[in-house]
């Protein structure tokens, strides 16, 4: 039994000890043996016990024999998985990747179209205004100053003030520079800091995300933002709440602000140009502008000058303004006469062009031939010094003030839309407050 055992060790062995000594079938039992008989044995017996044993040994065989086919399909198995496992693994990877540009992709999609969206919804908004009036009109010395200085900054990247009397043409100028700019294929943004509401001014202008605040329901691109690349216009920046200037002091110094509602920083590459018809010295004194901010815009200032300092520029003006209206009317005057235009000329126009695009428009309403009919009741008189002008410019103030205050009361202190005072009285809204604030009218 020891030699067998240590001559096929690993084979299966049915050994069958027949013995007639108890001690032996202990012994053999030990050494390896599968079965034993006592002697006297029965040969049938001995018979029926090999023929047992050599079918368990069949089975046996049969059974490694499967054991060495399945652990050779299990590693061939266990192979093919690895490989999937380390395709699946990679393409996982690949996909995780692929799925986070993606998103990067979606994100800056999603962006370009919320900037897109708002700069299309300001477009449409800036169409609908009246701000403009027309190309720069006028070769008056006084304005070929301004054209000097607008093409000695226009290349540059300086910051512009534009300084002037409401409706003297500060948005025109500002295109003009724009135009001739680095910029002039990037956009220019208008703010006009009157219009727009002081509780959300600063979300305007710097944009807010959805919830920065109650109402704020959906993420907003500031006009800043809007402007990346090109050129802000200011207007009226000295209505700009004290709180906001020094954010807009940071954004000049350093261009960069942040969303409300949003801690992450923004750049931005703006040039900015600003207006006021207010005397921004005097609002530093009187503590309602930052001196460091009025530094930071007045790099490069230029005076717009009032109308009546320009009055060889009327006639010019006059026949552009008539042509305009022609068009958009259907009309078609054709002449001014020498004397309507000396009555034009001699008036003093406290809205300055403006002013005057609004009664040319009304002149070519009532217009019945092809000659310009102007009924408006101007107190031109020729007397300009002294008494006699204090007075005169007291009576046209006087008119002013009562008309505009009827016409508020009839609309119920509304000022913009069409139903609004400035409507009726042919002004933009950002006129009609400066009038307002100048002659100390309130909507009430």
């Amino acid at each position: 039994m020891e030699e067998l055992k240590s001559d096929k060790p690993d084979e299966y062995l049915p050994v069958l000890v027949i013995t007639a000594q108890p001690g032996h079938k202990l012994r053999a039992l030990q050494t390896g043996a599968k079965d034993f008989i006592s002697k006297p044995f029965d040969l049938v017996e001995v018979e029926t016990r090999i023929h047992n044993l050599l079918e368990v040994r069949l089975l046996y065989n049969e059974l490694a024999n499967y054991n060495k086919v399945m652990e050779q399909t299990v590693q061939d198995r266990t192979g093919d998985l690895l490989q999937a496992n380390l395709l699946l693994t990679k393409e996982i990877e690949e996909r995780k990747k692929a799925k986070e540009l993606l998103l990067a992709k979606c994100s800056e999609i999603e962006e370009l179209q919320t900037r897109l969206q708002a700069e299309n919804i300001y477009l449409q908004q800036e169409d609908a205004r009246n701000y403009n009036f027309g190309q720069i009109i006028g070769q008056s010395k006084a304005l070929a100053e301004v054209f000097l200085r607008v093409e000695q900054v226009a290349p540059m990247n300086a910051t512009v003030l534009l300084l002037g009397a409401t409706g003297t043409g500060k948005g025109v100028i500002a295109r003009a520079v724009h135009s001739r700019s680095t910029r002039k294929e990037k956009s220019m943004i208008t703010v006009d800091c009157t219009s727009l509401p002081a509780n959300l001014i600063e979300s305007e202008l710097f944009g807010r995300e959805k919830g920065a605040f109650t109402g704020a329901d959906t993420r907003q691109i500031g006009r800043f933002e809007m402007a990346d690349g090109g050129t802000i216009f200011l207007d009226e920046i000295g209505e700009l709440p004290l709180a906001l200037q020094g954010k807009l002091l940071r954004v000049i110094q350093d261009g960069e602000f942040e969303r409300l509602g949003n801690p992450r920083t923004i750049k931005i590459d703006v040039r900015i140009i600003a207006a006021t018809n207010r005397n921004l010295a005097e609002e530093i004194s009187n503590g309602r502008f930052r001196e460091d901010l009025f530094y930071r815009l007045n790099i490069f200032p230029i005076t717009v000058p009032p109308l009546r300092e320009r009055q060889e520029d009327i006639p010019l003006l006059v026949n552009h303004f008539v042509a305009k209206f022609n068009q958009k009317m259907g009309k078609k005057v054709e002449t001014v006469s020498p004397d309507t235009l000396d009555v034009l000329r001699e008036y003093h126009w406290p809205g300055n062009v403006r002013e005057l695009e609004s009664v040319i428009e009304r002149a070519v309403i009532i217009s019945q031939g092809k000659a310009l009919q102007v009924l408006d009741q101007f107190v031109a008189g020729q007397q300009k010094t002294g008494e006699t002008a204090g007075q005169e410019n007291k009576s046209i103030a006087d008119v002013e003030h009562d008309h505009i205050k009827n016409v508020l009361q009839k609309t119920g202190g509304q000022i913009e839309g069409k139903k609004g005072a400035a409507i009726i009285l042919g002004l933009n809204p950002s006129t009609l407050r400066a009038r307002m604030r100048k002659l100390k009218i309130s909507r009430q």
